[in-house]
């Protein structure tokens, strides 16, 4: 007796997933992809080396999902990031982990990530077709099909919409997983960018445009509610625009809701000194350099393109002989250098965003199975779904778990 007929619409991360798994469970599955290859946001992801997952346990992988975290339980428990790895290196495909637990393929190279996921899906049987979802075929609350742009009907027993969110359009992110979404009826929660850049309306953000420091220490202060609401150690890039680099994105998925003036970012440029040891710091720099300039005597501190930024902050006037240089004004420039000030004024476009906050309403989908409950045969993975996470690998492992789980649940449910 042949199996259920499975409809996949999108082959990326977690689209590439449901369709192997439903495969291997005995279904015949058809992948619609609009793109001309599959994986094209996965190509892109880790900076083209592709973070596949974290090395951490179902509980760690929960607390990392601001977003509707406790959802995810059934599918993570099913499917873990330890699952992950023994997938991936089942396939041939050699791991390694790096700093914060995170999984990246040993050639670090995303390419060999989607080679390995494309070739899954040709050992399984599945049959990938490429075109754009246009519809949904609906009939007595039953999934019964998917109609393409161009007219053509693709008949099935289940659909499973795994094609993304808005973020990265380019690699065909457009919000079509929605849009199918909304016309079956479910509620699309707002749409929002997450693990974005971040603006900045203080004028010297443009003045250090390309600027990367390194081995910085952040903070998030919520001016609302006068509390802290991340820290992080890392890199950071100033933009034209403001704030980018891997603690800015990650800080991001913390600001919610963002308004205007709500938080500022608090750089310290040198977080391996105390305040205290900074000030003996200043004072033996200061000394060593009595007759020189203020502005001429920080090159051993701060990369030379902050400096005249910072001098212009701290309110000492730059030409000022480092001997007259007060206590109390060393002590005000000790405490910038701890606490560099960016007010932010909002999120980059949602375009530029890894993630998609926001999406399918998870009260509407059965945690159990990732099916619809609105509609019979409808399931969903990914990003379409209302969870996001942390940077770290485990968004991605969102795409994986749900996938499988969705994979699984349309072959062998009646």
């Amino acid at each position: 007796m042949p199996g259920k007929r499975i409809l996949v619409v999108g082959a990326g991360a977690a689209g590439m997933m449901a369709a192997g798994t439903a495969a291997q469970n005995g279904a015949q599955v058809v992948v619609l992809e609009r793109n001309a290859r599959t994986g094209r946001k996965l190509m892109i992801t880790g900076k083209g080396r592709c973070n596949v997952t974290n090395d951490c346990d179902v509980r760690d992988f929960i607390a990392a999902v601001p977003a509707n975290g406790n959802f995810l339980f059934s599918a993570a428990s099913r499917f873990s990031p330890h699952d992950t790895m023994a997938f991936f290196e089942s396939c041939g495909l050699a791991l390694k982990t790096e700093r914060g637990r995170r999984v990246f393929p040993q050639s670090d190279k995303a390419s060999d990530v989607v080679e390995t996921m494309t070739r899954f899906l040709r050992q399984t049987g599945c049959n990938i077709v490429h075109g754009r979802a246009q519809a949904l075929l609906l009939e007595n609350g039953r999934v019964q099909g998917v109609r393409t742009e161009d007219g053509k009907v693709l008949s099935g027993d289940c659909v499973i919409i795994a094609c993304g969110g808005l973020s990265y359009p380019r690699t065909g992110s457009t919000g079509d997983g929605y849009r199918l979404a909304r016309a079956a009826g479910h509620t699309i929660t707002p749409l929002g960018p997450s693990l974005v850049p971040l603006m900045s309306s203080d004028a010297f953000c443009p003045e250090l445009q390309g600027l990367t420091l390194k081995n910085i220490a952040i903070k998030v202060i919520d001016q609302e509610q006068k509390k802290e609401r991340y820290k992080d150690f890392g890199e950071l890039l100033f933009t034209h625009f403001g704030l980018s680099g891997p603690v800015i994105l990650s800080a991001s998925a913390h600001m919610r809701p963002m308004r205007k003036g709500r938080y500022t970012v608090y750089i310290d440029l040198k977080p391996a000194l105390s305040e205290e040891q900074l000030q003996k710091r200043l004072l033996r720099d200061f000394q060593e350099n009595k007759n020189k300039a203020f502005l001429n005597a920080l090159h051993g501190l701060l990369p030379k393109a902050m400096i005249p930024v910072v001098v212009a902050r701290s309110g000492i006037l730059q030409h000022t002989k480092c001997n007259g240089v007060t206590r109390q004004q060393r002590m005000g420039f000790s405490s910038l250098l701890k606490n560099f000030a960016v007010q932010i004024e909002g999120f980059r476009p949602v375009e530029e965003a890894i993630i998609t906050a926001g999406g399918v309403h998870v009260k509407e989908i059965d945690p159990k199975t990732m099916q619809s409950r609105l509609v019979k045969g409808l399931y969903f993975a990914g990003e379409v779904i209302d969870v996001d996470a942390y940077t770290g690998g485990y968004n991605l492992q969102i795409a994986f778990s749900t996938g499988y789980l969705a994979g699984v649940s349309a072959a062998v449910l009646p």
